[in-house]
């Protein structure tokens, strides 16, 4: 402990050359009730059922989806030691910057989720963001906000985007309505004011809160994954043609962990449609436009055919360059190696997608200090 908190940055830099969209850090047990608001703290830890779907990813019942080597020695859950999160991601898998997204629980009350979100901020500042945890200052945070609640996400907003190390804020895109309805064009204002992204991890909800088909709940697991693509094309439908761009016009937004390649079909029909009925629109651009200029997406999980041909001309049609962010999903077991993905995309859209991107999006520095046997993707 003592050697911890004597660590300090090296005074050397090297250029940022991965940023990690998509990483997961975990509380230890018990960690967070204590930032909780007393008047919501019986009720967020003593309702613990409620999830309809059972996960049912690879070796669940051991691994619980996460990365076999990610479970740090002392017993603790995958994501919940830093130490081990930087040897792994930092050191061993070269990612420069991190930007951590904590799981916050999400309930049917909006100001139960708010609360959820005011305790998992404070937990994410004071364990993973200070000093001592950040002293290599490769951990950017997110702000997490429950956006059914407009009134309780923007003081969060307002108290957080001013942290030096806060890169976002982060939303669930389950609620209802859709992101399009003016009642969280607060939030938006919000974002927009800091000049800070908003992004969306997928989440499950519980109750009435999971994020449904049009045709109710699916059967199984894999379909239901398949289903947070859906989700995330509505809310995209939604942001453009209900024309949230037009009113925040340097919104930015991220879609996380809800895959990509169906946006190109997305956009090819919604531009048709705007062709064909663009005197009813109100919208001032061809939906796709929108696309390019305001949303991003991450790169896991990555689509990938048996013909590697076919993804290729995909990233080349969507415009890869404009619209992705390279992501990792650590510790989960489905994550992506930034050394792996590189070789996946087009030579032109490497540097784009790997940091250029992240950097532009996130606001992050261009370099970072230097750290001992760390692996350099570039």
């Amino acid at each position: 402990m003592t050697q911890a908190k004597e660590r300090v940055p090296a005074t050397a830099e090297v250029p940022v050359r991965v940023v990690d969209s998509d990483v997961h850090p975990v509380p230890r047990p018990g960690v967070v009730a204590e930032y909780i608001p007393e008047k919501w703290r019986k009720f967020l830890l003593s309702h613990k059922v409620g999830d309809t779907i059972n996960y049912d990813a690879p070796d669940y019942a051991h691994a619980f989806a996460m990365r076999v080597d990610a479970f740090p020695t002392d017993g603790g859950f995958p994501g919940s030691d830093p130490d081990m999160m930087f040897k792994q991601l930092i050191i061993e898998a070269g990612s420069d910057i991190a930007v951590l997204e904590p799981s916050s629980k999400f309930t049917r009350i909006p100001e139960a989720s708010s609360a959820m979100c005011t305790a998992t901020n404070e937990w994410l500042a004071n364990h993973w963001l200070d000093s001592r945890n950040n002293w290599h200052q490769r951990w950017r945070g997110s702000i997490c906000v429950s956006i059914e609640d407009p009134q309780g996400a923007v003081a969060e907003i307002e108290k957080w985007a001013g942290h030096p190390h806060m890169a976002q804020i982060l939303i669930k895109a389950e609620p209802r309505p859709s992101w399009g309805n003016p009642l969280y064009d607060p939030v938006w204002a919000a974002a927009t004011k800091h000049d800070i992204t908003v992004s969306c991890h997928l989440s499950r909800g519980n109750y009435e809160t999971m994020p449904m088909p049009p045709v109710g709940f699916p059967s199984y697991n894999h379909d239901f994954m398949v289903t947070y693509s859906l989700l995330a094309a509505n809310q995209v439908m939604s942001l453009i043609f209900d024309g949230v761009f037009d009113r925040f016009p340097s919104l930015r937004i991220v879609l996380v962990e809800h895959a990509f390649t169906w946006i190109l079909p997305l956009m090819w029909r919604m531009d048709a449609i705007y062709a064909a009925r663009k005197s009813w629109m109100t919208i001032k651009r061809k939906p796709s436009d929108y696309v390019k200029d305001h949303i991003k997406f991450t790169t896991q999980p990555l689509d990938y055919p048996e013909d590697k041909t076919e993804l290729s001309r995909a990233l080349e049609w969507m415009e890869a360059e404009k619209i992705l962010l390279f992501s990792s999903d650590y510790p989960h077991w489905t994550f992506d190696d930034p050394k792996w993905l590189l070789k996946h995309l087009p030579e032109h859209a490497r540097e784009a997608v790997m940091f250029k991107n992240g950097i532009e999006t996130y606001k992050l520095p261009t370099t970072v200090p230097a750290v001992e046997s760390q692996t350099r993707v570039w």
